[in-house]
């Protein structure tokens, strides 16, 4: 407990100042997320052990920097096909030279983590590409309804939690612990929600972002499910990996990944939401 709350007295105002940033320049998000999305890549190629393939590891890591990118600048983004294509190209050839050694579903593996969470990482910045005015809102709220949801099923599952949830994957999480970081996502996501249309109305002095209340709690609802999944499947990796976190990069919290798992999920998620199907907030120009 000590080093979690250590970690998030240093760690609350660097997210604040890097948010704040971000909200002048998009380029600022892409490029924290496209370091994190590396850093969680490479935490999960050590986990299961795999980094003994030095030329696969370094040809995985300079993919997942290179990809999110191509899909985050216009300019780039007709790139990102044809590098995905050369990466497989890459790897089939590494795995023909050391064929001995590297069996098939490692290689499956290590694509499949590559592709996977620098895409799910720098939807992140998409929010800020796609909506330059205020997609630092949805960044927030991304971030939000994944943290403070698992912060508040740590909290309420500490004091009140009886009843396991999964306890052969994560004996520690608790039904109580879940619908107490249920609820407290709701809350903050409402909050939230009111603070920025205030804040917008305030400095601009316009009403041009209009938060939908009863779908930006809908989401927090699917959001706190898909959080939990996320987390639930890295613990899962991390018990058949053998290791009980996936970094130290963070005291108390472990690595990236462990931070960012609760994440993957969720980002593309409301992405998907605002973009083609349900707005959280309806922005007029």
């Amino acid at each position: 407990m000590g080093k979690r709350l250590i970690t998030a007295a240093i760690g609350v105002p660097a997210a604040l100042l890097i948010i704040y940033l971000g909200s002048l320049s998009p380029y600022v998000i892409s490029a924290v997320t496209d370091i994190f999305s590396v850093m969680a890549v490479f935490e999960v190629i050590s986990a299961a052990k795999y980094t003994r393939y030095r030329s696969i590891t370094v040809l995985s890591l300079l993919f997942s920097a290179l990809l999110p990118m191509f899909f985050c600048y216009n300019d780039l983004r007709i790139f990102a096909i044809p590098v995905a294509f050369l990466f497989l190209i890459l790897l089939f050839a590494c795995t023909l030279m050391r064929h001995k050694e590297i069996k098939f579903e490692e290689l499956g593996f290590i694509a499949f983590i590559s592709i996977c969470i620098p895409l799910a990482i720098s939807t992140l910045a998409f929010f800020c590409f796609q909506w330059p005015e205020h997609g630092i809102f949805f960044v927030i709220y991304t971030l939000a309804t994944a943290w403070v949801a698992d912060g508040g099923a740590y909290f309420v599952g500490t004091f009140l939690g009886k009843h396991k949830l999964c306890p052969e994957i994560s004996p520690k999480k608790t039904w109580e612990g879940f619908f107490g970081g249920l609820i407290t996502a709701v809350i903050f996501a409402v909050i939230l929600g009111y603070g920025y249309m205030l804040w917008d109305n305030l400095f601009t002095g316009t009403n041009h972002f209009i938060v939908n209340i009863p779908i930006l709690i809908g989401a927090a609802v699917i959001s706190t499910f898909l959080g939990l999944l996320g987390d639930l499947i890295a613990s899962l990796l991390k018990r058949q990996c053998g290791v009980k976190d996936f970094g130290e990069i963070f005291p108390g919290h472990g690595g990236v990944m462990d931070r960012f798992d609760s994440v993957l999920l969720v980002a593309p998620f409301i992405y998907l939401l605002c973009k083609a199907i349900f707005p959280i907030a309806d922005i007029i120009a």
